[in-house]
């Protein structure tokens, strides 16, 4: 039951994102283009996402258990930090240069986008960086 309701999930999720245009490195960044011709169309895709975000937090902080049966575990720091703050900043450059963001680049990677594909292999190389990194820094 748990992989039905994963599938079930990960295609509306996909199917929301190819609607609302998200899988368009054109239309993301004529949103990001505030000085320039600006599309603000992506502005209510975002904030459907923030409302359903909302309401799915709010249910799942009430709940023990997800609907598949696994436990539920959500943040607990609210700590602004260097980290959060880099973390922010390298998420925001690569939405802005390639016009993706990781959900939207799997979508359009499926659909066979070569420009997907680069971004997604550069974010994988970039989290092993990270963690190879990381791990030093801990160890």
């Amino acid at each position: 039951m748990a992989w039905l309701i994963a599938l079930f999930s990960g295609l509306v999720f996909g199917v929301g994102l190819i609607a609302g245009g998200m899988t368009d490195p054109g239309k993301v960044k004529g949103f990001l283009d505030v000085a320039g011709a600006w599309d603000p169309s992506l502005a209510l895709v975002m904030a459907g996402a923030i409302a359903v975000g909302l309401v799915a937090f709010a249910q799942a902080r009430r709940q023990k258990q997800a609907w598949a049966g696994g436990s539920i575990a959500l943040p607990a720091s609210t700590l602004i930090d260097a980290r959060l703050i880099a973390g922010g900043v390298l998420f925001g450059i690569g939405w802005g240069w390639a016009g993706f963001c990781p959900g939207p680049a799997w979508v359009a990677m499926a659909s066979g986008s070569s420009a997907a594909l680069c971004f997604v292999g550069a974010m994988l190389a970039g989290m092993l960086l990270h963690d190879n990194v990381w791990a030093r820094r801990a160890g």
